[in-house]
């Protein structure tokens, strides 16, 4: 098995923990090596930066500063371990990546779409995914879901609907910029289905 990069992204809400957990399961069973992680996050650095950027109480964070934080948790990120495990022969999934900084800080933030993807080219060094899945569920639902579910929101989350409605119109700008990376599913549908469906075109790029 060949090693590639694969990444998820959606509004907030839009159930791309539970579609990875799933896909990873059904690749498990297939004997494939699979890697998981996240962003922000992933490990100990990047989880720290995480944890900058969404808490509650930093509302006072200025919207460069947050788009450069998303950048050098994303460079730590990468060269500690989603290169590596590239490196390794692995079939990496990523719950977020550089499109969810291009639509958040770049529209929603109207930092610039361009001018945030020239900022993470320094951190990224060109490395994209093979495939992303983008799970479209409009910005009032997926906030209903993270409000009722249960889960501790985060800064994020807090923002206005106005704000997310941004950010989903930029990822629509970036579905139309990426066509032949960034692949759709109805985010709406049973979450049976859209797993399905998204396990359907993970295994068509592997």
């Amino acid at each position: 098995m060949k090693p590639v990069f694969i990444t998820f992204e959606g509004p907030e809400g839009s159930g791309k923990t539970s579609v990875i957990k799933a896909v990873v399961e059904a690749l498990k069973l297939q004997n494939i090596e699979v890697m998981t992680t996240r962003e922000p996050g992933g490990i100990k650095i990047s989880e720290q930066i995480r944890n900058v950027i969404l808490d509650v109480d930093n509302i006072e964070m200025d919207a460069r500063t947050e788009a450069l934080l998303y950048a050098a948790s994303r460079r730590q990120h990468m060269t500690e371990k989603i290169m590596p495990a590239l490196e390794a022969g692995k079939v990496v999934l990523c719950d977020r990546f550089v499109d969810s900084s291009l639509a958040y800080q770049g529209y929603g933030r109207e930092l610039g779409i361009d001018t945030i993807y020239e900022l993470n080219q320094f951190a990224i060094e060109g490395i994209l995914p093979a495939l992303t899945i983008f799970i479209d569920v409009p910005p009032n639902i997926g906030l209903n879901r993270v409000f009722s579910n249960g889960r501790g929101v985060d800064r994020l989350d807090l923002e206005s609907l106005e704000f997310h409605s941004k950010v989903y119109e930029g990822y629509k700008i970036l579905i139309d910029k990426f066509p032949d990376r960034i692949k759709v599913i109805d985010g709406t549908q049973p979450l049976e289905q859209v797993i399905e469906q998204a396990l359907t075109l993970v295994q068509q790029i592997l």
